[in-house]
């Protein structure tokens, strides 16, 4: 991996912060800073000409650097750490750079401070580093190292590399761990157990296995972290088995390696190892139970995991989160609801990632008013939506047809992601307003980030819904020409469906036959569909064999052949049809409606809706087949 080292904007930001100090310093005697006007600024003594000024922690500067709370106070106090000399002692300059650091996130002015000290130590450009890593910016901590530390030769500490390993480990450069672990040899710090446990993490997260393998047998004593960070970099890259005999040849273990192990079996699908690691587990902690509870929801049995969830003692807001994730994921909407209503009952303060699994379901089951809740509750509990819930939040508005509320959370929304674009033209297209999904579209292209192949699907499939072939057409032309995305199956289904429904069903037919990969069933589906739509049996009896011949258990292009030959006449086929159907016992699905009369969710019909409410609905659909009987 390949680093640019660039620190041209710290040297601009150095010089000019040196000039003002130094503008302000000759005019101290005409204007004294206004936050301290009469108090005399003290000088520093030396006790021994040839050692170092002995400084007092008590001294006014320091004091009111210590309780410094703005860049522009501390500028007037660098004033008088030029003054007083103090800006030159280890001491006040390493005070200094905590504070910048620290408290007042500033690491740009750190680096101009450091500029400024003749003299600087391992301990400076160490709080330096730590300051970019705080503020998650490890290549800049990796530009300091190299443009500041490097180059002005400070001698490095045992505390150096331990930095320098999370610096490498963080921006995942191997190569660049290997140059700083080759220091760490050349300085002598190989044997230091602090440096030892960093650079086998650092191998481990970089891909290095046997390295962190070779730093951790060459070691001639391990603790507890020096073990556990073997075991976990074996169970992140998937090799249990040899975490596992690390796990038995440890002379103690904590939470951490039990964890640890249970993770790893989990990950790799060997839920029954981790159940009995589980149970052997001298004390079991909330991360424990949790990491059971997703295996098993993980693999499809939401049932034991919600066994493990009741059982558990202690709950925090993960072990929520986990369990309403899984009923989303086994499309138990209901089930997450509920347990949602439980959760904010008392049991714990729901986060971003709750109501995220709740307006999915809400979004899946089509409960607008549960929906309109959960926006409220957003607001009333004043939880600041990332993109993340807003996207979740309009998505919901737009699959409910509510268009003009997703519309008002998507202007509201600071930083809108690709999926918050395409759930916008998702919306307009699957209520038919094609028109708007395209106005959508020519606003992504002019201010949004760069669509990608979901939002041509969504293109695709708002222009299928509103009848517009050319439309529909020429954006199937520009995803290939302009952006260069080659059309997936899904693009194909889109266009099929598209002109299929325009009576194109020859270009269809065509358009199939051109299709670098192979036609799915979907693909055949949606022709077969148009040829039933438009009457063109030729080819629909074409299509139809050939999707049986893909999917021989699908009753649905039988049905379709048998309406093909019944709008024709041809009945003796028609008993054919469905004498193999009757042969392959295949039997048509029931369709259902779903009728929501409850507040909340569809429940209400089938549990707690009244006898009264029921026959109301019975009555007004008999009254309305009557009518569409009536009708032809």
């Amino acid at each position: 991996m390949t680093v640019r080292l660039n620190f041209s904007k710290t040297r601009i930001s150095s010089s000019l912060a040196l000039n003002k100090f130094i503008k302000v310093q000759k005019n101290l005697s005409k204007t004294p800073p206004k936050l301290w006007p009469t108090e005399p600024i003290p000088k520093i003594t030396d006790t021994d000409d040839q050692g170092p000024p002995i400084i007092d922690l008590s001294h006014p500067v320091l004091r009111k650097l210590e309780s410094c709370s703005s860049v522009k106070e501390f500028h007037q106090i660098h004033t008088q750490l030029i003054v007083s000399g103090l800006s030159q002692h280890s001491l006040a300059a390493s005070r200094v750079l905590k504070k910048l650091c620290t408290c007042l996130n500033s690491v740009s002015l750190a680096v101009s401070f450091f500029d400024c000290v003749d003299e600087p130590d391992a301990f400076l450009c160490n709080t330096i580093i730590k300051g970019f890593l705080t503020l998650n910016d490890p290549f800049g901590a990796l530009c300091f190292y190299h443009h500041k530390m490097l180059a002005t030769c400070v001698e490095h500490n045992h505390y150096t590399f331990p930095l320098l390993g999370k610096v490498c480990a963080e921006i995942g450069s191997l190569r660049e761990g290997k140059k700083t672990h080759a220091r760490v040899v050349k300085c002598g710090f190989e044997l230091d157990l602090f440096v030892r446990n960093s650079f086998i993490h650092m191998y481990s997260v970089c891909g290095g296995l046997w390295d962190a393998r070779k730093v951790f047998d060459d070691g001639p004593v391990w603790d507890l972290v020096s073990w556990n960070s073997m075991i976990d970099g074996y169970v992140k890259n998937r090799e249990v088995s040899f975490a596992r005999e690390l796990f038995d040849l440890m002379p103690e273990r904590d939470g951490f390696s039990w964890n640890s192990m249970i993770s790893g079996y989990v990950d790799v699908g060997d839920l029954e190892t981790a159940k009995g690691l589980f149970d052997m587990m001298p004390i079991k902690d909330v991360v424990s139970w949790n990491c059971m509870i997703d295996g098993y929801g993980r693999r499809g049995n939401v049932r034991l995991a919600r066994d493990f969830f009741d059982r558990m003692a202690i709950r925090n807001v993960v072990s929520w989160n986990i369990m309403m994730a899984h009923y989303v994921r086994c499309k138990d909407y209901n089930e997450c609801l509920k347990l949602f209503d439980r959760m904010i009952g008392g049991e714990a303060r729901p986060n971003e990632a709750s109501i995220v699994s709740v307006l999915t379901a809400c979004t899946n089951l089509g409960t607008l008013d549960r929906g309109i809740w959960m926006h409220s509750y957003i607001r009333n509990c004043r939880i600041e939506p990332d993109v993340l819930l807003s996207t979740a939040l309009l998505t919901m508005y737009a699959k409910c047809g509510a268009m003009d509320l997703a519309r008002d959370v998507f202007d509201e929304m600071p930083e809108k992601s690709v999926v918050s674009w395409n759930s916008m033209i998702m919306g307009y297209g699957m209520h038919g307003q094609g028109e708007k999904a395209l106005e959508m579209f020519m606003a992504m292209e002019k201010r949004g980030p760069t669509p990608n192949g979901a939002t041509f699907v969504c293109v695709l499939s708002a222009c299928t819904h509103a009848g517009m072939a050319l439309e529909g057409w020429w954006y199937f032309d520009l995803m290939q020409r302009v952006y260069k995305i080659e059309p997936k199956v899904e693009h194909y289904g889109c266009m099929v469906d598209l002109l299929g429904r325009a009576g194109l069903t020859k270009d269809s037919e065509e358009l199939v036959s051109k299709m670098p990969m192979e036609a799915g069933p979907a693909l055949w589906g949606a022709l077969l569909s148009a040829c039933r739509t438009h009457s063109n049996s030729e080819l629909g009896e074409t299509v139809a064999k050939r999707l049986i011949e893909l999917e021989p258990t699908d009753i649905g292009p039988y049905v379709l052949l048998s309406n093909i030959y019944a709008s024709e006449g041809r009945w003796d086929d028609v008993e054919n049809v469905r004498r193999m159907m009757k042969e392959k016992r295949l039997q048509k699905t029931v369709g259902s409606s779903l009728v929501h009369l409850g507040e909340f969710g569809s429940e209400s019909v089938k549990e707690n809706g009244s006898l009264q409410r029921r026959s109301m609905v019975y009555s007004m659909l008999g009254e309305i087949g009557a009518k569409l009987k009536l009708s032809h």
